[in-house]
C-alpha cells in the first residue's frame, strides 16, 4: 500500500473513531438546517470508517478513494459553517479558516488513490 493510501486510511479511520469518542465536538459544527447534529455526527463517523475500510483492501481501494473524495466534498459546508459560526472569535475564526484549504489536498489524495490502477491491482 502506498504512503498516501496509508495516510488517508489513518486520517479517515481516526477521524471516524473520534466522531464516537468526542461527538459533541462534531455536533457543534453541524449546520442546524441539516437536522439532528448527533445523528449527522455518527453518520459521518460511520462514513469515514467505511471509507477507511474500503481503502485497506485492494479490490475496494478505487471505490474507497471515490467515496472518500465525495465524503470530503460533502462535509466541506460544515467547515464553511464553522467559519461563519466563529467569525467574531479571533482564535476560533483562525482555526476554522485554516481548516478550509486543508480539505483540498485530502480530496486530491483520495481522488489520486481512486485513479491509481497499480494500487487497485495489488
Amino acid at each position: 500500500m502506498k504512503r498516501q493510501t496509508v495516510a488517508m486510511t489513518g486520517i479517515l479511520g481516526l477521524a471516524g473513531i473520534a466522531h464516537f469518542l468526542r461527538p459533541e465536538t462534531f455536533d457543534s459544527i453541524v449546520p442546524p438546517r441539516l437536522g439532528d447534529p448527533r445523528f449527522i455526527t455518527y453518520a459521518s463517523g460511520v462514513a469515514e470508517i467505511g471509507c477507511a475500510a474500503l481503502l485497506v483492501l485492494p479490490p475496494t481501494r478505487r471505490l474507497g478513494g471515490l467515496a472518500a473524495s465525495a465524503l470530503l466534498v460533502a462535509v466541506y459546508p460544515a467547515n464553511i459553517y464553522t467559519v461563519k459560526k466563529h467569525w467574531h472569535n479571533p482564535r476560533g475564526r483562525a482555526v476554522a479558516l485554516a481548516r478550509l484549504p486543508l480539505q483540498v489536498p485530502l480530496v486530491w489524495m483520495s481522488w489520486t488513490i481512486a485513479k491509481d490502477r497499480t494500487e487497485a491491482s495489488r
